[in-house]
């Protein structure tokens, strides 16, 4: 065979694979799951397909921290300001910031922080998903000064959807995506255990999964690796919760600690000595019970595709710290509707 030959043909070959490849990733509709996205995973099997449930706009808006009642100290779990809907349709003003923007610790000028900030509320609710509240927690028994300034975003910082995505062409995704994920959910598909798509992300067995998620492998959810990796909550961790709290008068706290999706569905025992501790110590509700309760109850309380709670579960998390608002402050003097 001529070289100039056997060379169209290696180029016709390879051309051949990159256009095959190319038309798998446009024919790949781009993740709308934290973890599907980052286990490159098929929303196809994995996404959610119950309809969330509507809020109003209006009930997403926060305040300037000069006019809150509450401000809330959260993460991504606090990002949609969906939880916080109900406190706001009960008349409470909510102001949110986030972790992430003021340095992810809480220092001992916490109080002046607040008062710098103009925050002139009644209460304050820190909330953290389990999984990172050990490392926040002993970065604040170190930290003296606040390392930013406090800024509430009165705007949801992200916003999920409230209907499945339209199919589209892919356009942004590298060319290798479409195979990876196709090889990655065939594998989850294929296999009657658990499969581990990349490093941060897994596809697990739940029992009775299908009553649990809707999405379309419903006996296989997404959970996150960090869940395991970061191991779990000492019960200590109560004491120095308490200990800031005693050490920060100024305004009322109460904390709010949200289950890792794995606790909630595979590993009910993680974290047990600081969920019971917690439980006690009347620092906040005791949310490990309750979306151990709740997940039965209703179905993607998370999102399959996602280490978050759905819209689903996020109103009936509100609903459940509206009750722990109730029981700390006044009732406001009006009610949205």
């Amino acid at each position: 065979m001529r070289p100039a030959v056997l060379w169209l043909q290696i180029f016709g070959a390879g051309f051949a694979l990159i256009v095959a490849l190319l038309v798998l990733t446009l024919a790949t509709p781009t993740p709308y799951g934290d973890l599907s996205r980052l286990g490159r995973l098929s929303d196809q099997q994995f996404g959610w397909l119950a309809p969330p449930p509507r809020v109003d706009s209006a009930l997403l808006q926060g305040v300037a921290l000069n006019q809150a009642d509450i401000l809330v100290l959260g993460d991504s779990f606090s990002m949609s300001h969906r939880w916080q809907s109900t406190l706001v349709a009960h008349g409470y003003r909510v102001a949110t910031g986030f972790w992430g923007l003021f340095g992810d610790v809480l220092c001992d000028d916490f109080d002046q922080w607040l008062a710098d900030a103009g925050f002139q509320g009644k209460l304050v609710i820190i909330q953290s998903v389990e999984r990172l509240l050990p490392s926040r927690l002993e970065d604040s028994a170190k930290c003296r000064t606040m390392r930013r300034p406090l800024r509430a975003k009165e705007a949801p910082f992200l916003e999920p959807l409230e209907t499945l995505p339209p199919a589209t062409f892919n356009w942004t995704a590298p060319l290798l995506s479409g195979w990876i994920t196709w090889r990655n959910t065939e594998a989850a598909l294929a296999s009657p255990g658990d499969t581990l798509a990349e490093p941060n992300t897994r596809a697990r067995v739940v029992p009775n999964g299908c009553e649990l998620f809707s999405n379309r492998l419903c006996r296989k959810a997404l959970f996150f690796s960090e869940d395991d990796v970061l191991g779990e909550i000492a019960p200590r961790a109560v004491e120095h919760m308490r200990d800031f709290s005693r050490a920060h008068p100024a305004v009322p706290i109460l904390w709010m600690i949200i289950p890792n999706k794995t606790t909630v569905y595979l590993e009910p025992s993680h974290s047990k000595g600081f969920a019971e501790a917690f439980a006690r110590s009347g620092l906040g509700p005791d949310l490990f019970s309750f979306t151990m309760s709740e997940r039965n109850q209703v179905k993607d309380f998370y999102f399959p595709n996602d280490t978050h709670l759905s819209m689903h579960g996020q109103l009936k998390l509100g609903a459940r710290m509206l009750a722990a608002v109730e029981a700390r402050l006044p009732p406001p003097r009006t009610t949205r509707p």
